[in-house]
């Protein structure tokens, strides 16, 4: 399956500065262990990608720009990367999406996987190199399902009608060290988040689906153990380490995905290849709220990138607006939230015009640099800049909120360096 264009991404000149992120499973934020720049060996970065199912609200948007901005300091510090992202475009909440709008799942999947390429391209989000759908890549589910039952890592659930493959929770020593969490949290969100503890047959509650054999009405396609489709975590499981190896660097996604999903996947990978550990770093990104109400299809009150786009908001200022906040913390989204980023924008448009101080834009860029190489902190990183522009228009005599410099045709030599790393760091164009 396709992705999206790539953006440009200006070359910077200076010193870069090496990333460090939160890690989730260690608690702490620590330096991204890489392959050394040059060496041709890419950082391996797997993140969730969606299921096809509506279109790309916010809380999706949020958690894409911090992993793009991890791929942007990555790029900086002269890091290929090898970014893959997969596609859940087989699953429940398609299926019924599809039967409650009255259309076939596979058109449903189509046009909102369209809907999404569309919104990362606009977002200006680097797409990953391989952007994979579960269906695509059965063949793949099915060979490592036959490991986890050749291994003793799984089993094949005790009932004529449907035996399902599961795995167990015991298959490896360190289960929930992603995660963190005790033994009542974990019942509670795999209760919550698509799991089936009360399944009749199972050697544990918590023991993960790994292929639902064929119900009537479902697509399915054939296997060893009987028509049927893949699980949800095995899916990611699967497209991750077959192209990333069999352990990588950077495995993320929303908070939401912590447990079950991201354990499980971890779980299954480091159960049928014989791993410690699926990934170096595991990431993950807070939830947003709309009006300090967290974003919810049930509740209605989700805001989409492409509305915003339509109604005439910048994409640049949509990504100021998500990075006011740090990318780790449940954050919020408002209209005073979007006119601030816009405000900053034009403050920023303002300053590049006029700015004369090349070696305060210089200064600038490495405090960005500084800031974002230390677990993605945005916050001081718009502040840095805010302060630089402000600096700016003040030695130069102008005003912050000058309305004829926002469309300035073109900027200094100063304001040049300053938007270069803007756009590059941040992927805001000015």
């Amino acid at each position: 399956m396709h992705s999206w264009p790539t953006p440009d991404i200006p070359a910077l000149d200076g010193t870069p500065v090496p990333l460090a992120l939160y890690d989730t499973a260690d608690q702490q934020v620590k330096p991204v262990e890489v392959p050394p720049s040059g060496s041709g060996t890419p950082v391996g970065m797997y993140v969730c990608g969606i299921t096809p199912y509506d279109s790309t609200h916010l809380g999706h948007a949020a958690t894409y720009l911090a992993f793009d901005l991890i791929y942007r300091v990555l790029l900086d510090n002269d890091h290929q990367v090898h970014y893959v992202q997969n596609i859940t475009d087989v699953d429940d909440p398609l299926f019924e999406r599809a039967e409650r709008d009255g259309v076939d799942w596979r058109e449903l999947g189509t046009s909102q996987i369209d809907l999404f390429r569309s919104d990362m391209e606009t977002l200006a989000v680097i797409p990953p190199q391989d952007y994979i759908g579960a269906i695509e890549s059965i063949d793949e589910v099915i060979e490592m399902v036959s490991i986890l039952l050749e291994e003793g890592a799984a089993y094949v659930v005790d009932d004529p009608e449907y035996p399902d493959v599961y795995a167990s929770i015991n298959a490896t020593e360190n289960f929930g060290y992603e995660s963190n969490y005790d033994a009542a949290t974990m019942a509670e969100l795999f209760a919550e988040r698509g799991g089936d503890p009360d399944r009749l047959g199972k050697r544990n509650p918590m023991d993960a689906l790994l292929w639902r054999v064929a119900r009537e009405g479902e697509p399915s396609w054939e296997s060893p153990f009987g028509p049927g489709r893949p699980g949800w975590h095995i899916e990611c499981s699967a497209i991750a380490t077959n192209r990333l190896g069999h352990s990588f660097d950077i495995q993320g996604g929303g908070s939401d995905l912590m447990f079950p999903h991201h354990e499980f996947s971890a779980a299954h990978a480091e159960a049928a290849h014989g791993v410690e550990r699926m990934a170096k770093h595991y990431v993950h990104a807070g939830m947003i709220s709309q009006d300090g109400v967290k974003m919810s299809k049930s509740l209605g009150n989700l805001e989409f990138v492409h509305r915003l786009t339509a109604a005439g908001h910048e994409p640049g200022a949509i990504r100021l607006g998500v990075y006011a906040h740090h990318y780790r913390g449940d954050r919020d989204w408002s209209d005073e939230i979007l006119a601030a980023a816009e405000a900053r924008l034009a403050l920023w448009r303002s300053a590049a015009a006029v700015a004369t101080d090349v070696q305060a834009a210089v200064d600038a860029v490495a405090q960005l640099r500084t800031h974002l190489s230390d677990d993605l902190d945005t916050p001081a990183a718009l502040a840095a800049v805010d302060t630089w522009a402000e600096t700016a228009l003040k030695d130069t005599g102008n005003v912050s909120d000058t309305a004829d410099q926002f469309d300035a045709p073109e900027f200094t030599p100063a304001g040049r360096i300053l938007a270069a790393a803007v756009d590059a760091l941040l992927g805001v164009r000015l």
